[in-house]
């Protein structure tokens, strides 16, 4: 059993530091990919179109095959062994009472994206599109998780039904790549604070008997491609409910010879 828990240890430990990498690299190239207007070299365009096509990969290579893991645990002795030696670690090798903060934690990063933004802190977007994009990365995720968890119909370690994948973890993924896209290239601190956020929720799904690492591992993919997804599609969303010919509308207050009137101007 002490080399069962030393393998699952192992595989945990692996799969983190990979997610810690992916954040780490994907805000460290973005901040290569913002130099000064006087700092672009035109010999490096079509470097940086090669650079940029192989971030994207990296990107959305890494937490697809974390969603593909979760989905072959479904069918895989092997891979559901992994969860078992989960279960057995958290809640009957070390039994402890549960945590409730992983319900709240989950929605930190992207809580802090609009404190940021409100207190004046310039991201990528306005404060508006902001909204818009993490709306629908939320929805996105929503009707991943529960039209999987419907379908799937897994019992989780405590018995409760639809646990694959794990909704918690997908929110709080979704929400630090949100907080990495928004802000990573002000500083890296700021996606490695989301990240470890996420981290933990994932970390207390599994202490509190509520999913099994398979669940976990999924959900973080399903997070993070729901934000990638949300800002690839969010302009064309937005204009499909932002009129091409705005009208433009002004009223203000007149006076003439002891009159006092109010005009109002109209452009269409």
């Amino acid at each position: 059993m002490k080399v069962m828990m030393s393998s699952f240890k192992k595989n945990i430990r692996i799969f983190w530091l990979t997610v810690t990498a992916m954040f780490c690299y994907g805000t460290g190239f973005a901040r290569q990919q913002a130099p000064a207007p006087q700092e672009i070299d035109t010999t490096k365009v079509s470097s940086n179109k090669q650079s940029r096509r192989t971030h994207n990969l990296f990107i959305v290579a890494l937490p697809s095959a974390a969603v593909a893991y979760g989905f072959l645990s479904l069918g895989s002795h092997a891979l559901g062994d992994v969860d078992r030696r989960a279960k057995y670690e958290f809640s009957q090798e070390h039994p402890h009472s549960k945590a409730t903060f992983d319900d709240y934690l989950q929605f930190a990063p992207g809580a802090a994206v609009f404190a940021l933004s409100a207190a004046g802190v310039k991201g990528s977007n306005n404060i508006v599109d902001q909204g818009g994009v993490y709306l629908l990365s939320n929805l996105f995720l929503n009707v991943f998780c529960q039209g999987v968890k419907n379908i799937t119909s897994v019992t989780r370690p405590d018995g409760t039904s639809n646990s694959f994948p794990s909704g918690h973890t997908a929110e709080a993924f979704a929400s630090a790549e949100f907080l990495r896209r928004e802000y990573g290239n002000r500083s890296i601190t700021y996606g490695i604070t989301g990240y470890t956020s996420a981290v933990v929720v994932g970390y207390f799904r599994m202490y509190n008997n509520k999913h099994w690492f398979s669940d976990v591992v999924a959900g973080a993919g399903v997070g993070i491609l729901s934000t990638e997804a949300a800002y690839l599609l969010y302009p064309k969303v937005r204009k499909l409910f932002t009129k091409k010919q705005k009208s433009h509308a002004m009223a203000f207050p007149t006076y003439n010879h002891g009159s006092y009137g109010l005009a109002f101007r109209a452009v269409f």
